[in-house]
């Protein structure tokens, strides 16, 4: 079980390992690009080489990359649809040559789409991305493009308005319906605390922590689950609102927290802070606390 936090990327991302390190984090995970949208830099080889030198510097050797906000594979809008491909994929190649273990990904929502159709198209985009044969998006990073080694993580959602994938059964369909026809295990699942809280799985004590991954053991398999975005609640259990809290501040609790650092199911999991800003420190020593007690 390691911990660490989102890092940001300004001045380069060879420069993110060192600020990971710098607030005491054993893992991280970054964008490759800004989350907001606009042509991701093409990643050279000299920045791949002092990316991953700093990386070995501070013994950092898990980390992962978040893809951009505007991800959306449910859109009835082409170039939304198509861009969201597009950008996934990319973030697939460019985690394949900086050797990060997975890209995680939202999932999008449904909006003008009935339910049903939305599952299905989402189901379709996520084979496009790994299927260069059934894709408008052509494979151009080097010779060394992505051929399937790096997972895509797909994160649990609040569940606000028609977003896509805030319970267990819809995220195995989405993995058991898209497996069908792209490689088995492409894909994993990032459970994010405060997204399931959010959605109706109760995360406050050692009962409902064993009850919520027994659960998702039983529907999609605890093989799937990768990683950990570790967030107290700003809001009730089942409010479907996205709201993150500093970890012990929230309605999940320290002994939520606790509990599910408990949880021997979890333990050989990395466990990423999205916190409010400026007290990722203060985050991390509070797990590293609560760890060394467990």
């Amino acid at each position: 079980m390691k911990f660490g936090a989102h890092i940001s990327i300004a001045g380069g991302i060879e420069k993110a390992p060192e600020k990971a390190h710098k607030i005491g984090c054993e893992c991280f995970q970054m964008f490759s690009r800004s989350p907001q949208g606009g042509r991701a830099k093409e990643i050279t080889e000299s920045v791949v080489n002092n990316f991953k030198k700093e990386c070995q510097k501070y013994n950092l050797e898990n980390y992962y990359i978040h893809t951009p906000y505007y991800i959306n594979l449910a859109s009835a809008n082409n170039r939304i649809y198509y861009g969201s491909i597009s950008a996934i994929k990319k973030e697939l190649e460019t985690a394949d040559l900086l050797g990060a273990k997975a890209v995680v990904t939202h999932l999008g929502s449904a909006k003008e789409l009935e339910e049903k159709e939305a599952r299905e198209k989402l189901v379709e985009g996520l084979v496009k991305v790994f299927n260069p044969s059934n894709s408008p998006v052509r494979l151009s990073l080097r010779a060394g493009s992505y051929q399937g080694g790096v997972k895509l993580l797909l994160e649990i959602t609040a569940g606000s308005g028609k977003i896509m994938g805030d319970n267990f059964e819809e995220i195995a369909y989405f993995i058991k319906e898209a497996e069908k026809e792209i490689p088995k295990n492409s894909l994993g699942v990032c459970f994010d605390t405060a997204h399931a809280f959010a959605s109706g799985y109760d995360l406050r004590n050692k009962k409902t922590v064993k009850k919520t991954f027994a659960d998702f053991d039983k529907i999609i398999g605890l093989e799937r689950l990768k990683l950990i975005h570790c967030n107290d609640s700003k809001v009730d259990l089942g409010s479907h609102i996205d709201r993150h809290e500093n970890i012990g501040n929230g309605k999940i609790g320290l002994e939520g927290f606790e509990a599910i650092l408990s949880e021997p199911r979890l333990k050989d999991l990395d466990f990423i802070l999205e916190t409010p800003p400026n007290k990722d420190k203060n985050d991390l020593e509070v797990l590293k606390k609560l760890r060394n007690n467990i």
